[in-house]
């Protein structure tokens, strides 16, 4: 396992997370602490969840990943561990969090990060992001922004204000964005620098085969700001492992246990370029899985890549992409595909 420094912080995090939005809902809490241990015994450090988890979203449910994790990692050595987790924001239906009234202010950053600290049994969180903008923007498939979806919003020198009141509280150590923007991360750092507030870190995005955007603007924006990339969903829902492709439609997945998640993989030309990128693995005798990770990991802004699983041996196929190197010969056919199929699932 390599590790990794992650932005301007002093986490170093293993080059693999472990994403954990499917504990308490797809995988019960033997499941989810099975799958921790063997996370760990691989060589991760890094361990990745929200406070609206797991997915998808309901009132019922929130909150419990977070506390089956709490239930693993009061057993454990918590210095040798990077603990993320995430802020909802607003513009989402959630009546059943804080009363639906979620934007990210003084108050509900407060209260938000200590039921995160009470649910995983710690005295502190490294890596506490902003799950999606306090801002309208466009989010999860969306990619035209329009000024009439603009709404009131918590300026983003008051949402400092208020996490420096925390990390000064020895809460949480450092910052993270996630679902965001060029636009927003050039804000975060010029207004943290302007007025001496603590600095982002990292960012959270999807990144994988089928969706590339953060090539061009994001990827400029991390780099001369020293923002971390932390990539999710690197196997594109599950669908740049190949199980989706013909007629396959495999039972007790995302896709099939909830209809509606996930639009932005339904999306015309996704399956076309699914196909593609299958044939290239099988070219070279690698599982499409494992192609699609080592692909995400060896772009040169990825600080970590957030991987998750419902089984163990998901995991541990998964994990067979740390053995997987592409060479040149490799990356151009994926890019010939690219060229093809241009970020069909954006």
């Amino acid at each position: 396992m390599k590790y990794n420094q992650l932005g301007e912080s002093d986490l170093k995090v293993s080059e693999i997370c472990l994403g954990t939005m499917t504990y308490g809902h797809q995988n019960i809490i033997e499941e989810a602490h099975q799958q921790l241990d063997y996370a760990i015994a691989q060589g991760i450090n890094f361990i990745d969840t929200a406070e609206m988890y797991p997915v998808p979203p309901r009132g019922e449910t929130q909150g419990r990943t977070e506390a089956y994790i709490g239930e693993w990692l009061k057993k454990q050595q918590r210095d040798r561990l990077i603990i993320a987790t995430k802020i909802a924001g607003p513009g989402r239906p959630f009546k059943w969090l804080r009363g639906g009234d979620i934007k990210v202010d003084r108050d509900n950053i407060k209260q938000a990060v200590d039921d995160s600290l009470k649910r995983l049994q710690t005295d502190y969180i490294d890596l506490y992001q902003i799950h999606w903008p306090d801002r309208y923007v466009p989010t999860f498939g969306q990619t035209e922004y329009n000024p009439n979806f603009e709404r009131e919003t918590v300026s983003i020198a008051e949402q400092l204000e208020a996490f420096a009141d925390v990390i000064k509280a020895g809460k949480i150590r450092y910052l993270g964005l996630s679902n965001e923007t060029p636009w927003g991360v050039s804000e975060f750092i010029r207004v943290s620098q302007q007025l001496g507030l603590p600095r982002v870190v990292s960012i959270q995005n999807a990144y994988n085969l089928l969706n590339r955007v953060f090539d061009s603007a994001l990827a400029e924006v991390t780099r001369y700001t020293n923002v971390g990339l932390l990539a999710y969903s690197p196997l594109g829902f599950g669908f740049l492992s190949g199980k989706y492709t013909g007629d396959n439609t495999p039972e007790n997945t995302r896709i099939t246990l909830f209809p509606g998640f996930g639009q932005r993989y339904l999306k015309p030309n996704v399956s076309e370029a699914v196909a593609e990128y299958v044939k290239v693995a099988k070219k070279y005798n690698l599982k499409p899985a494992q192609l699609a990770i080592a692909f995400v990991r060896s772009r040169w802004f990825v600080s970590s890549t957030i991987i998750g699983a419902t089984t163990l041996e998901q995991l541990q196929e998964n994990l067979g992409s740390l053995n997987v190197v592409l060479d040149k010969e490799i990356l151009a056919e994926l890019d010939t595909v690219h060229t093809r199929y241009p970020n069909p699932a954006t």
